[in-house]
């Protein structure tokens, strides 16, 4: 990949990375989850309608409509979710390291959604390297917290969320070319603002009480978070194979969790080294896997 690629995938990630920093920074503020999630969701829609608006809105057409709706349940309504609440059972770096297995989620959905993106071999090894690493870090029980936290269950949304994103990454790839990467933003934030806005008002009421920290870190997830990260993974997908994308899962990991360990002051446990070393080493084996196969297959 060229340098400026490289580097769109590092601001995405540190985008991502930092998001689930801010998050576990505001719940000390006392912000509840529902409202941390709905907050940011309808801030970045906000602000992705007002640039339709400059450039003129339009009726999207079926397939942009049809896309935007599977990527506001897929890319986001589940996966904010059940990391937002992932945030609060173990710390950012653990929750974070499972970033790094949307590369093989989204390399086994377009093993059968995409005609040019197989699984080989040494995918299927980094793949079993991956989830060794899951393994690991499951039968650890830490979580970065100490005994604060609860691994299992934060393993748990997290993963299924994993899955989401996987299946998003190749849905979009499917499509790319055929809608606006700012549409798709638009109409994924609009119709999950829609979705949460009613479950943040039964669980956890209106927003009065935020303090000027809570509401700084919200903003801060809904611009550099969630806006400008998902525009750009939408612009590559138009260009790049979805499992190159993806790869951001590499870099997503490392933020969480040296930004969790100096900000928040969080731990780095056996469990998590271990874990970690091995989700990453899977992640490489596959990239390396990917790349091998692009540079022989015959033209």
């Amino acid at each position: 990949m060229s340098r400026s690629t490289w580097a769109v995938l590092l601001i995405i990630a540190v985008g991502w990375g930092t998001g689930g920093i801010a998050v576990r920074a505001a719940y000390g503020e006392g912000v509840g989850p529902w409202t941390l999630v709905t907050l940011r969701v309808a801030i970045a829609a906000i602000l992705v309608i007002a640039l339709l608006a400059m450039k003129g809105l339009r009726i999207p057409d079926r397939v942009t409509m049809k896309v935007g709706v599977v990527m506001a349940i897929t890319n986001l309504l589940i996966p904010y979710v059940l990391f937002t609440f992932a945030y609060n059972e173990a710390s950012a770096g653990f929750v974070g390291l499972f970033a790094a297995l949307i590369p093989l989620a989204t390399a086994i959905y377009a093993n059968f959604m995409l005609d040019n993106e197989r699984l080989t071999r040494g995918k299927l090894v980094g793949l079993f390297i991956g989830f060794s690493g899951v393994g690991a870090l499951l039968i650890s029980g830490d979580s970065g917290l100490g005994e604060e936290g609860r691994p299992l269950f934060a393993a748990l949304l997290a993963l299924i969320s994993v899955v989401a994103i996987g299946y998003a990454g190749a849905y979009a790839k499917r499509y790319a070319g055929r809608y606006d990467p700012i549409e798709i933003t638009g109409i994924q934030f609009a119709l999950s603002a829609v979705a949460l806005i009613p479950a943040m008002l039964v669980f956890e009421g209106l927003p009065t009480s935020l303090t000027a920290p809570g509401w700084g870190l919200i903003l801060y997830m809904a611009l550099a978070s969630m806006f400008l990260p998902f525009y750009l993974y939408y612009r590559l997908l138009e260009t790049l194979p979805a499992t190159t994308v993806s790869l951001v899962g590499y870099l997503v990991p490392l933020v969480s969790l040296i930004g969790g360990v100096l900000l928040l002051g969080e731990q780095i446990e056996t469990g998590i080294v271990i874990g970690g070393a091995l989700i990453l080493t899977g992640m490489v084996i596959t990239d390396r896997a990917g790349r091998t196969r692009t540079l022989t297959t015959p033209a």
